[in-house]
């Protein structure tokens, strides 16, 4: 039986202020300057532009010819850095790398985070510089969170060879209350439509628009997806939902003992191995 709380008028002013305040610092860009690539890495500077004028920074790191390219897009309120890692391995493999700061993120421009929905033209920018740049080559995009649904968001016109989904929430709405819940506990899902109801004011996005699970289903490429298994942020039974409504051929790896976080980061070694041998299978 649900239950109801008893919540007096002054707290629940208190509480509408602070979430019209968290979603206005959610949603505000986070730009800093980023400048040249690391000296031990070989990257080229590239700026892209949307199809709304928009520029998209980013590194491209040329690899092996006939072995593959790898866009590689990060989480929220992060920037190309946060995959420089998996940049390395990648090259160390063979193939080209590119990695961009997605719209409102590091040196892109854009006026507001719209939690996948705008960022998905960066990801059509990307793909279209890399068949123009590489045109005989395979594609495939690995996306982290944010990136992740960035990706399913997008029109995604180009054929990818194969996708991988890291820690991707399935709708906005349970993504807003299972941040609310594991750090107010369970009241919190009674506040959710506060933050919700702003998207439309704050980033012109409503969040029927923001449901990368309903959008899954319309992206034909192998894919891997994958979450770690303490990860309260997407939980489990998210993840197997999104797993269900991806098209074959797909993989679902669970990282043991993985919360919300970085999974390269988190086991190195057993990330590479599993990520080279899917993107071998079919780049």
């Amino acid at each position: 039986m649900r239950q109801f709380f008893y919540i007096p008028a002054f707290t629940l002013l208190l509480i509408t202020l602070l979430a019209v305040a968290a979603g206005e610092l959610l949603s505000r860009p986070v730009n800093q300057t980023i400048g040249a690539a690391p000296s031990d890495i070989k990257a080229e500077t590239v700026v892209l532009q949307t199809l709304a004028k928009e520029s998209i920074a980013g590194w491209f790191i040329k690899g092996t010819a006939g072995h593959g390219v790898v866009l590689l897009l990060h989480g929220i309120r992060a920037d190309r850095r946060q995959m420089l890692d998996r940049a390395k391995f990648l090259n160390r493999d063979g193939y080209s790398v590119l990695l961009i700061d997605l719209l409102a993120h590091g040196e892109s421009t854009g006026e507001r985070i719209t939690f996948g929905f705008h960022e998905a033209d960066g990801v059509n920018a990307a793909l279209t510089y890399l068949i123009q740049r590489l045109p005989n080559e395979k594609i495939a995009v690995i996306g982290v969170s944010l990136g992740a649904a960035s990706l399913v968001l997008s029109a995604i016109h180009p054929p990818l060879s194969a996708v991988v989904l890291e820690s991707m929430f399935p709708t906005i709405a349970e993504a807003v209350t299972d941040r609310l819940k594991l750090h107010v506990g369970t009241i919190g899902s009674y506040f959710a439509p506060l933050l919700l109801w702003q998207l439309p004011i704050k980033v012109g996005v409503s969040a029927e628009q923001l449901q990368p699970i309903m959008k899954l289903p319309s992206l034909h490429a192998p894919v891997l997806i994958a979450s770690g298994s303490e990860d309260h942020h997407t939980t489990f039974a998210e993840t197997q939902r999104l797993f269900q409504a991806a098209n074959t051929p797909k993989e679902l790896w669970i990282v043991k003992g993985a919360a919300h976080e970085d999974l390269h980061a988190f086991d190195s070694r057993a990330y590479e191995t599993r990520i080279s041998t899917f993107l071998a299978k079919y780049l």
